[in-house]
């Protein structure tokens, strides 16, 4: 679905950043999973190389380059990419920086909540040269709904030795606003603080997303007093083809309390 294309063009990415853009562009390297899963799902042979952590959609088959924190930059360059897609919080700016030092044009996505991901998605695709795909239609269509119904207040750890959880300003602490959860540690100076289980905020709820750490039904619940609800982390934090159905997946997790 290529949009009309001018010789060159200029764009700005979420963090203000201008960006040259060839007019028709061929060749797209994500560092980033969710939006390896967006491209690859909204246009076909786009996409030529993604980290190794990108595992959606199930058998891309694409160059490898590394981790989200640590990509192979000379790889990169060598796959001669019209447009390099990343994150502020997932990648480095030292390795952007280098990207670009190189002649690479890098476009960085920063979300906080779910309509500025929605939005920001039909920018960085709209700087591939994409029209909006229709999966991006239907998950604008599925979050546009106001959550009604009675509210939790929860923890949301991320990892633990040592224990980490959502703080302030992401995207994931918004996604559970949206379904009646609030979380109590929105108000904290840090995006993703260290813990102490037992200085924690009054609470009702602890949620374990299955990534970055995989939390599971024995490995996590145990060493909180609250209910605990085991969810997707990639329906949680991702955004993306799989925001479609995050919002009935989760709500049923959450509903489901060990």
């Amino acid at each position: 679905m290529p949009a009309s294309a001018s010789p060159t063009s200029e764009r700005v990415d979420d963090l203000g950043h201008e960006v040259l853009l060839p007019g028709t562009v061929r060749r797209v390297v994500s560092l980033v999973p969710s939006l390896t899963e967006a491209v690859a799902a909204s246009s076909d042979g786009l996409l030529v190389g993604a980290t190794d952590w990108c595992t959606y959609p199930q058998g891309l088959r694409v160059d490898r380059v590394g981790g989200t924190k640590n990509p192979a930059v000379g790889t990169v360059v060598d796959l001669e990419p019209d447009l390099v897609v990343a994150n502020e919080e997932e990648n480095r700016a030292v390795d952007l920086d280098e990207l670009r030092a190189a002649g690479v044009a890098v476009w960085v996505t920063a979300p906080t909540s779910v309509p500025e991901a929605l939005v920001s998605l039909r920018r960085m695709l709209g700087a591939c040269g994409l029209d909006t795909p229709p999966w991006l239609r239907e998950a604008e269509r599925v979050w546009a709904p106001p959550y009604e119904g009675p509210r939790r207040h929860a923890v949301v750890p991320i990892w633990r030795r040592p224990w980490m959880a959502v703080g302030r300003d992401t995207f994931g602490g918004d996604v559970l606003a949206r379904l009646g959860v609030d979380n109590v540690l929105a108000g904290d100076p840090e995006r993703y603080p260290r813990i102490e289980i037992g200085e924690l905020p009054p609470h009702d709820l602890v949620v374990l997303p299955d990534e970055p750490y995989a939390f599971t039904a024995e490995d996590g619940p145990e060493s909180f007093a609250a209910p605990s609800a085991l969810v997707s982390g990639r329906h949680l934090t991702w955004y993306g083809p799989s925001m479609v159905e995050a919002r009935a997946l989760l709500t049923e997790q959450l509903a489901r309390q060990l």
